[in-house]
C-alpha cells in the first residue's frame, strides 16, 4: 500500500462539541464534510438531559447541516443526579438518543450539573444495560488533592473498574483516554469495553502547553501527559485492537475565552483531524489499519451499519497552517501541527 494515498470508508467521529447557535453554524461544515456520523456531547447550557431537548437539538443540527452531505447527528443523554431510567428509555427505543454520557460534576466544560456519586446512576445503569444502551465515561477524578496528570488512573481505580465489575453486560466507552493506565485497563477488561482516542492526544504531550510560555490552545481536558503516555496512546490506536477507534473530542471555544486568566479547556480539531490520524498511521507503517480505526471499530462497538460512501487520504506539498476560524462573536484556532499539513481529504462517490 502507497504512504501517500488511501482510499477507505467514510468515517464517523464518536466523540465531538458541535454547540449551539452560531458556534454551531461555524464549525458543523467541517466536521459533516468528512465524517458520515457523530456522536454528539450534549454539555450545552442548560445540558441536553431529556429527549425532548436532544430532539430539540437534533433538529437544530440538521437544519445546519450542508445539503448534501449525507451527515447524521447521534445524540446523547446528558446524565444527573436525578436522570430519569424511563425518560432515557423512551428515548433510545424512539431513536433519539444512541448514548449517555458521565460527566463527573466539575471535571470539565458544562459539567458542574454532571454525577456527584456514581451510586446514584445504579437504577439508570442497570435500565442502559438491559436495553444496550452504550455509557460514554469522561474518565477523571475532580478531587482537588488529586494531582491533574493524575486524575484518569485515580479515575480507573476508584471508579471505573466497579463499573465494569458491577455491570458487566453495559457497553462502555472510556472516552478521550490519555494514559498507559486508561489503554492496560481498556485492553484487559472484562465485557463490552471501548475507548476513544484523539488527534491531538496522539500528537502532543504535556510539553506543548509549555512551549516558551503558555501555550492556551493546547490545553483540553483531560490534559495531555507525559510522553511515555502518548507512546501508550499511539501503540493502541494503530495496534488494529477494535476496543480502540477514532473520537476527536473537538471542542471549539472562542480564541479570546481561550487566552485569558481562566482559559477554557478544548482543542478544535475537526478541520485537520484525519490529516492528523494519517500521518500518525503512515509514521508507524500501518496505514491500512486506519480503516479500521476510522471507520469500522466504532460502527461495530455501537451495532451500527458500516458507511457506504469513501474517502481519499492524499500527500500533497506542505500547506500553511489554516486561519483562525471565524465565527460573528470571534474566532476560533484550528489544531494544527506543522508536521501534519501535507495531508488532504477528498470525498467519493458511495461505492453502491
Amino acid at each position: 500500500m502507497s504512504t501517500d494515498s488511501l482510499i477507505l470508508r467514510r468515517p464517523d467521529d464518536w466523540h465531538i462539541h458541535l454547540r449551539d447557535d452560531a458556534m454551531l453554524a461555524a464549525v458543523l461544515p467541517a466536521t459533516a464534510e468528512v465524517f458520515a456520523r457523530a456522536i454528539v456531547m450534549p454539555n450545552l447550557k442548560p445540558p441536553v438531559t431529556t429527549t425532548a431537548q436532544a430532539a430539540a437539538y437534533r433538529e437544530r443540527i440538521l437544519r445546519q447541516t450542508p445539503a448534501g452531505s449525507g451527515f447524521t447527528p447521534l445524540m446523547t443523554c446528558y446524565l444527573t443526579d436525578n436522570t430519569d431510567p424511563e425518560d432515557l428509555a423512551a428515548g433510545h427505543a424512539e431513536g433519539v438518543f444512541t448514548a449517555a454520557k458521565l460527566y463527573p460534576a466539575g471535571a470539565t466544560t458544562n459539567s458542574d450539573a454532571g454525577v456527584t456519586d456514581v451510586r446514584r446512576l445504579h437504577r439508570v445503569l442497570e435500565r442502559m444495560q438491559a436495553i444496550g444502551m452504550p455509557l460514554l465515561v469522561h474518565g477523571e477524578v475532580v478531587d482537588h488533592d488529586v494531582d491533574v496528570f493524575d486524575r484518569e488512573a485515580v479515575f480507573i481505580d476508584r471508579i471505573l473498574r466497579g463499573l465494569r465489575r458491577d455491570f458487566p453486560a453495559l457497553k462502555i466507552v472510556f472516552e478521550h483516554i490519555t494514559t498507559a493506565e486508561g489503554v492496560a485497563f481498556v485492553r484487559a477488561a472484562e465485557g463490552p469495553t471501548a475507548a476513544t482516542i484523539t488527534p491531538h492526544h496522539l500528537l502532543i504531550n504535556r510539553n506543548a502547553m509549555f512551549d516558551r510560555g503558555i501555550r492556551p490552545h493546547a490545553y483540553c481536558l483531560p490534559v495531555a501527559k507525559r510522553e511515555r503516555h502518548r507512546l501508550a496512546l499511539c501503540a493502541a490506536a494503530t495496534s488494529g485492537n477494535p476496543r480502540f477507534f477514532l473520537g476527536t473530542d473537538s471542542a471549539p471555544h472562542l480564541r479570546h475565552l481561550k487566552e485569558q486568566d481562566c482559559g477554557c479547556a478544548g482543542v478544535y480539531n475537526a478541520p485537520t483531524a484525519m490529516a492528523c490520524y494519517a500521518e500518525l498511521f503512515a509514521e508507524a507503517g500501518c496505514l491500512e489499519r486506519l480503516e479500521g480505526f476510522a471507520s469500522e471499530f466504532g460502527p461495530a462497538f455501537y451495532g451500527l451499519p458500516l458507511n457506504a460512501d469513501r474517502i481519499r487520504l492524499f500527500r500533497t506539498e506542505p500547506q500553511a497552517a489554516p486561519p483562525d476560524l471565524v465565527t460573528p462573536d470571534g474566532e476560533v484556532r484550528v489544531f494544527a501541527p506543522a508536521r501534519i499539513l501535507g495531508w488532504q481529504v477528498e470525498r467519493l462517490a458511495s461505492a453502491a
